[in-house]
């Protein structure tokens, strides 16, 4: 199937199989389910292709020299600890893949759904849907042992909201609050095909991901072992 029918701009949702979009926090809304399962391993599929370069899949390294878990490979941006370029400077300076045109669409649906009038109740949350358009995205591999540290999504020059779907193991998702790594924060279960998008009063707040389950991804992602997760940005940069 081509992506222009997995991913239309009316996305088709799978029926029956969540409870429901579910808000967080004012800004941060929680959609169980959101990926049906042929997405989920058409994507899978997708990332087998990414991770062959022209940038390979890394795993960054902090300014203290500390090597993150979590292996990454970027699209329409390269993101480095705290920047985006256009090439991956600290891996192979080679400029990184463009981003798809069907994610594009992907990361409108997901803003547009997550923040419906009925479920936010807040114009200006349901507004930032109309003119959204991710150009970078992080695709992160969580293998075995693999963890993400409470951190603000701030390197963008845009507070766009940030629209995270998850594909494999589950995890637990902490999600704080804007002033401190600290609680108060909740831990949110996110699943295979879970989206979850955070923006508006809760653009900066600190998340991490603590815990990933092993063993638990579904049989029908795509995914045998291992954590998939894609968040859609905008940089706010030409």
């Amino acid at each position: 199937m081509t992506e222009d029918a997995l991913f239309p701009v009316e996305l088709v949702q799978p029926q029956g199989s969540h409870s429901g979009p579910r808000l967080v926090a004012p800004g941060a809304v929680h959609v169980p389910g959101w990926l049906t399962d042929e997405q989920q391993r058409w994507i899978v599929a997708r990332f087998g292709e990414w991770t062959q370069g022209p940038v390979p899949l890394r795993a960054a390294t902090l300014p203290g020299g500390q090597q993150m878990s979590v292996k990454t490979i970027c699209l329409g941006w390269h993101w480095q600890p705290y920047k985006y370029t256009r090439e991956a400077t600290d891996v192979n300076g080679r400029p990184v893949l463009d981003f798809p045109d069907w994610m594009v669409r992907l990361g409108k649906k997901a803003v547009s759904e997550a923040y419906a009038p009925e479920l936010v109740q807040d114009a200006s949350l349901s507004g930032l849907a109309d003119g959204y358009a991710p150009d970078a995205a992080l695709v992160n591999f969580y293998g075995d042992g693999a963890a993400m540290g409470m951190h603000q999504d701030k390197d963008e020059r845009s507070s766009a909201p940030v629209a995270s779907i998850s594909i494999g193991d589950s995890c637990v998702f902490r999600f704080g609050n804007t002033r401190t790594r600290t609680k108060p924060y909740e831990d949110v279960q996110l699943r295979s095909g879970d989206l979850f998008v955070f923006g508006g009063p809760s653009r900066f707040a600190y998340h991490g991901i603590p815990k990933v389950h092993p063993g638990t991804a579904p049989s029908d992602c795509g995914l045998s072992h291992g954590r998939i997760n894609i968040t859609m940005r905008v940089t706010g940069m030409s």
